[in-house]
Parts: C-alpha cells; sequence; structure tokens
C-alpha cells in the first residue's frame, strides 16, 4: 500500500489525512504525517515526525493496526 492509496483508504472512512514534506526542518524529522477523526474516533489523533515518507507510513500503518482499523484487516 502507499501513501496515496492509505490517504483514500482512510477518506473514505471519514478520517482526515494530512501527509507532509518540509525541507526547512531539521533531517530527520522533514516528513509528517497526521491522521485523526472518522473511523478513529473524535479523541483519537496520530502524529509522527520522522525522515522518510517511507517511515511516516510505516509509523501509520502500525498505529492504525493497533487501533484495530487497518486496510488489512
Amino acid at each position: 500500500m502507499d501513501v496515496v492509496e492509505l490517504m483514500e483508504w482512510l477518506a473514505e472512512r471519514g478520517c482526515s489525512v494530512v501527509f507532509k514534506a518540509d525541507g526547512e526542518r531539521v533531517a530527520g524529522h522533514r516528513w509528517m504525517v497526521i491522521i485523526s477523526g472518522g473511523a478513529l474516533g473524535e479523541e483519537s489523533f496520530c502524529r509522527v515526525d520522522l525522515a522518510s515518507a517511507d517511515a511516516c507510513l510505516q509509523a501509520a500503518l502500525e498505529y492504525l493496526e493497533n487501533k484495530q482499523v487497518s486496510p488489512f484487516a
């Protein structure tokens, strides 16, 4: 699953998702993913800042699996 597929899957479940690359941030924290709302519930929120898009995607998938909202379930 790639970033766009995950974003589409989450949007279909009412979640808001942001993937961001920020060249002004220090190396190691230039990529960010935020997921909130929808199938996660109003109080759930995930934000990770990591070195790569792949690392953010993996962290997001792990978070979703822990919340039992996995696209692989």
